[in-house]
């Protein structure tokens, strides 16, 4: 069970980083660039779409009380998931999100800090829910034609994953 929470926690944090020229950042967010229109996450069986307007801004199922800084940049949301509603809030440095936090109500927050490969792909992320530690390294990477990553693997748990993405670009 800790594992599967686990799991649906990665798949809701994993979307977040890079920059581009919108209005807003939520593509970046998402760990791409460009026109994206949607991005169909799936790890474990588990998939996920955000979808985003033409000028980045993200939409999802769930996604509410989203707040921006002056230059497009989210800084925080509520997320319903399995009829739980989760805060998060982010910090963002040269255009990548570097950590974010959630708090689960009940004084249960877990912060994630990400750091970056050379190419700007997270190269791992570390999740530290009250002092207990995890590291999440990706490798495997692979990209599309746009060089937003489609594929890449996970150690999570001691387990490796497989995390999939089918992007789709506005023309």
């Amino acid at each position: 069970m800790k594992k599967a929470f686990m799991m649906m926690l990665a798949l809701l944090a994993l979307p977040m980083a890079m920059q581009a020229q919108t209005k807003y950042h939520d593509v970046e967010a998402n760990e791409a660039t460009g026109a994206v229109k949607s991005i169909e996450t799936s790890l474990m069986g588990m998939a996920q779409v955000t979808t985003f307007t033409p000028d980045g801004k993200m939409t999802r199922e769930g996604l509410s009380d989203a707040v921006y800084d002056a230059d497009g940049y989210l800084q925080s949301c509520k997320m319903s998931f399995q009829g739980n509603v989760m805060s998060f809030s982010y910090k963002w440095e040269n255009g990548k999100i570097v950590s974010q936090t959630m708090d689960m109500g009940g004084g249960q927050a877990f912060t994630i800090s990400r750091t970056y490969n050379e190419k700007g792909a997270p190269a791992a992320d570390t999740f530290d829910m009250g002092g207990q530690v995890m590291d999440n390294p990706y490798t495997d990477y692979k990209y599309d034609d746009h060089d937003n990553w489609i594929s890449r693997k996970t150690n999570m748990m001691g387990q490796e994953m497989e995390q999939t993405r089918t992007i789709t670009y506005y023309e």
